[in-house]
């Protein structure tokens, strides 16, 4: 009896762990349609870590899929309306069908494929599942903080680079002179130094408003805004240095907010004092001034410049597409001697590979993502208040100012803006967001 009541026991165990392990990927699936905006959180960190142009791995992609799926079974569950971004939906997906179309028409190529993804597929979809994921306080909360930690990281990350100390930067492929350009700067795991000082520049804005909502205070505050111009400085960028310049001053000379126009002088002060400091170093000065002096750059710019616009002229209404316009572009700027030539301009690049129409779908969607901040909701909880959308102008110039300067090809900062208008088009109620099915 006693040897049976043990069998019996035994085997009671193991049927209970066979429906563990059988209910255990339920349980995870009901947790992240729960809570969906952890798994958000973390394919925007897995994006971080994947430059474009660079094969390292496809967790950032895996992630947006199982996101994705997520949300979905999310909306169903619930019964969601689907729902559309006011004045961004429709020409954004537009583009997506145009750029996605011109793409898969041209031979096969999986850097074109990647930074097709990365410049309209992310940040249609962060839109979109956005307005979904941050639909309430203590999502948008989490948010926050994975931000404020993202902008700790990346000022750090610069600092470091610039004082020299090379052995707490982290990913080591960022220091890598064979992957991506801008060695000589703090280009951060974007590899590329206007992309990593223009995220600076947006999350230091963020945690500026996150500063004036009281979310962020104390000693945090006061460390995190000192490394901010440091780290804008890092990046050895002159169109990054000038929008953050005008960024700030436009914040100091028209927001309403006392404790935000103290915050941004205290900042310019602690900047400056900063700057101060490493310009008494003799190195420092030097290569801040052989940088100031470089016009290399301008030169090579002046180059692709005329020679996307002489192509542009010659298909001006259907474009060249990605692979077309690489291979032409290479014949056409003889004087420099490169691998690749890229034209460092969003808007010229659209014109090149998709005309007109692209262009015009393009600025549709800009002048939209703008409209969203006239639209302002009351309190001061977190994102999306009356406070943030009166900073939305601003923090979306940093981005279209930027855009002169870089493709925009960087996924995480395009998730990051576009994930931004989401939350925004979430708190103007139905002004922010049009259903499109019940």
């Amino acid at each position: 009896m006693a040897a049976s009541a043990i069998s019996l026991g035994r085997r009671a165990l193991r049927h209970q762990a066979i429906v563990r392990v059988v209910l255990l990927p339920l349980q995870v699936l009901h947790g992240l349609i729960a809570r969906p905006e952890f798994l958000f959180i973390f394919t925007l960190g897995a994006m971080l870590f994947h430059p474009p142009d660079v094969q390292i791995y496809g967790i950032d992609r895996v992630a947006l899929v199982v996101l994705l799926l997520v949300v979905m079974l999310r909306v169903f569950a619930l019964q969601l309306p689907l729902q559309a971004v006011r004045g961004v939906t429709w020409p954004m997906l537009a583009l997506v069908l145009l750029a996605g179309v011109r793409t898969l028409s041209q031979p096969y190529d999986a850097q074109n494929l990647s930074v097709f993804a990365a410049r309209w597929l992310v940040p249609f979809a962060m839109l979109h599942l956005s307005v979904y994921v941050f639909a309430d306080l203590s999502s948008r909360r989490r948010l926050e903080c994975f931000l404020l930690l993202v902008l700790t990281y990346l000022a750090c990350m610069a600092v470091c680079f610039m004082i020299g100390a090379r052995t707490w930067i982290f990913p080591r492929y960022i220091l890598d002179e064979s992957i991506g350009i801008h060695v000589d700067r703090a280009r951060g795991p974007f590899l590329q130094g206007v992309a990593n000082g223009m995220a600076i520049n947006l999350l230091g804005l963020l945690a500026l408003d996150s500063f004036r909502r009281r979310s962020l205070h104390g000693s945090p505050a006061l460390i995190l805004l000192t490394l901010l111009p440091l780290a804008i400085v890092a990046t050895k960028t002159r169109a990054v240095w000038l929008s953050f310049a005008g960024s700030i001053v436009h914040i100091v000379a028209f927001s309403h907010s006392k404790r935000l126009r103290r915050a941004c002088v205290a900042m310019v002060l602690a900047g400056v004092a900063g700057g101060i400091a490493l310009l008494a170093c003799p190195d420092m000065r030097c290569s801040l001034r052989e940088r100031l002096e470089d016009r290399s750059p301008l030169e090579f710019r002046a180059a692709v410049y005329h020679a996307g616009w002489q192509m542009f002229l010659k298909k001006p209404l259907s474009g060249w597409g990605p692979r077309a316009m690489q291979d032409e572009l290479s014949l056409q700027v003889s004087d420099f001697h490169q691998e690749a030539f890229y034209v460092h301009n969003t808007y010229l690049e659209i014109l090149i590979e998709h005309g007109l129409l692209g262009l015009a779908l393009y600025l549709f969607v800009t002048l939209g993502l703008f409209r969203l901040g006239r639209k302002r909701s009351r309190g001061r909880l977190t994102y999306g208040d009356a406070g943030f959308a009166s900073m939305w102008p601003v923090f979306l110039a940093v981005y279209v100012i930027n855009a002169n300067f870089v493709g925009m090809n960087y996924q995480f900062v395009n998730g990051l803006v576009f994930t931004m208008a989401g939350i925004l088009a979430t708190q103007n109620g139905p002004r922010g967001v049009d259903g499109v099915a019940g």
